[in-house]
């Protein structure tokens, strides 16, 4: 999917824009993780630093974090769907703002000031996927939206590689306070550099389909958060995809945080240590699983609706033996089952937000990706590590050192949660996706 670079007025000009399009956001979704991961691999030393216990490190890295970010994403999301916005410009605005406040996190000095740091870094990244999607949904054709979504979301696993790889060398090297610092300031240039190289499709005349959508936008009545609340509640699949990619990512955030702090405590690793073998085999198992999650969605989906759904089910099923062996074993195994079981839990990605382009209405796609963002990121990044850190404190005075691992021990058994709530939605799609074909016919 890389760009070939060419004059612009040629031919495959349009091409071009949508693959550079792709590409910027795809690193801005870096950038996004980047600055919402680094915390992970930094929460030892802050714990030590700032006099914090478990507790505290769950509710910073989660819970205070996501409920201002899904808060505003629903209104940012509303605003994203208006034919009139600018989503460019509310992507850019969005990284200024969480990049600025990543920063800041390196100059706090008690637990309070880290909080509201991190409250900061919410509110800028609530910007980012619902307007993301929407622009992506804009500019490529739906045979292409699951890799292109699948693509987008290789940010997750790329960021989150960089933010504990950068995050682990410049704490051992200058300390974790530059490290917040080194990672949020790049991210200010980004946005000056996604404002002047990305067009808006609305208004952009020179791609022919993004002009003939902005006029067929314009035409008809924008929904109503009302009307958009109503059309997926009426999804079961929408639901069900819904409730399981929240259980993936209560997982996937809950050991995020404490996977880290696992390799530290139990096994001994040093900081710079669980950054380069965690860190990076874990990312790269990311990327491999969210890609594909993007393929099969486009190889097998497109023919048998009941493959979005089924592709993730089978995976996060396949995480809980490996996810336990990894746990009871030595650091030569754990690191090999964290990395394949990373892998597995990106397959959601695509399938998950790819059905929101395939069942939602365009005018209120948006608002649909955040209100499943609403869900995923309270549940997902609210609750998982702040709950995995609460059951952590209470398994200190029986397990003592071995408390995260116990607490993990838990977390690997529940990806049973998110199988069955996938297996639930793969019996409903091929149905919702006829009756969506049957009211679209209809309407032409």
């Amino acid at each position: 999917m890389s760009p070939t670079l060419l004059p612009p007025g040629t031919a495959a000009d349009p091409q071009q824009r949508v693959r550079v399009t792709l590409w910027l956001l795809l690193i801005v979704n870096a950038f996004n993780f980047v600055d919402r991961q680094i915390v992970n691999i930094l929460a030892e030393p802050i714990k030590n630093d700032l006099g914090l216990n478990d507790t505290q490190i769950g509710l910073m890295t989660g819970l205070a974090f996501a409920v201002v970010y899904t808060s505003l994403g629903i209104p940012i999301a509303r605003w994203a769907d208006n034919p009139k916005s600018n989503r460019v410009g509310i992507i850019a605005g969005s990284l200024a703002i969480w990049s600025g406040m990543t920063a800041i996190c390196g100059v706090a000095q008690n637990f309070w000031q880290m909080l509201l740091a991190r409250i900061g870094v919410g509110i800028g990244e609530a910007g980012c996927t619902p307007a993301s999607h929407s622009l992506i949904g804009d500019t490529v054709p739906p045979e292409k939206r699951g890799s292109a979504i699948a693509f987008f979301g290789l940010g997750i696993p790329i960021g989150s590689l960089f933010g504990m790889v950068i995050g682990g060398v410049l704490a051992d090297a200058v300390g974790w306070r530059i490290a917040f610092m080194a990672v949020g300031v790049p991210g200010v240039i980004l946005a000056l550099l996604l404002w002047f190289l990305v067009k808006e499709p609305r208004k952009d005349g020179t791609l022919a389909e993004a002009a003939a959508r902005l006029k067929q936008s314009q035409a008809a009545p924008r929904a109503s958060i009302r009307e958009t609340i109503a059309e997926v509640l009426s999804s079961k699949v929408f639901i069900y995809a819904t409730l399981g990619a929240s259980f993936v990512a209560f997982l996937g955030y809950g050991k995020g945080v404490w996977n880290g702090i696992f390799l530290i405590r139990t096994h001994g690793l040093s900081l710079t240590e669980v950054g380069l073998l965690y860190g990076v085999s874990a990312g790269l198992g990311g990327v491999a699983g969210t890609w594909l999650g993007g393929w099969t969605s486009d190889k097998f989906g497109i023919r048998k609706p009941v493959h979005y759904m089924l592709a993730p089910a089978v995976a996060m099923l396949l995480t809980v033996p490996i996810l336990l062996i990894g746990y009871a074993g030595p650091v030569w195994v754990a690191i090999p089952m964290l990395c394949l079981s990373a892998a597995l839990s990106g397959v959601y990605y695509a399938p998950t937000f790819g059905c929101v382009q395939l069942l939602i209405s365009p005018a209120s796609r948006a608002v649909a990706v955040s209100l499943m963002l609403f869900t995923l990121n309270l549940i997902g990044l609210g609750l998982g590590p702040l709950l995995f850190g609460i059951l952590s404190d209470l398994l200190a005075p029986m397990a003592g050192s071995e408390s995260v691992r116990w607490s993990l021990y838990v977390a690997g058994c529940m990806g049973v949660i998110p199988a069955v709530l996938y297996w639930l939605a793969s019996k409903n799609i091929g149905r919702e996706l006829n009756e969506k074909a049957a009211r679209d016919t209809a309407l032409s």
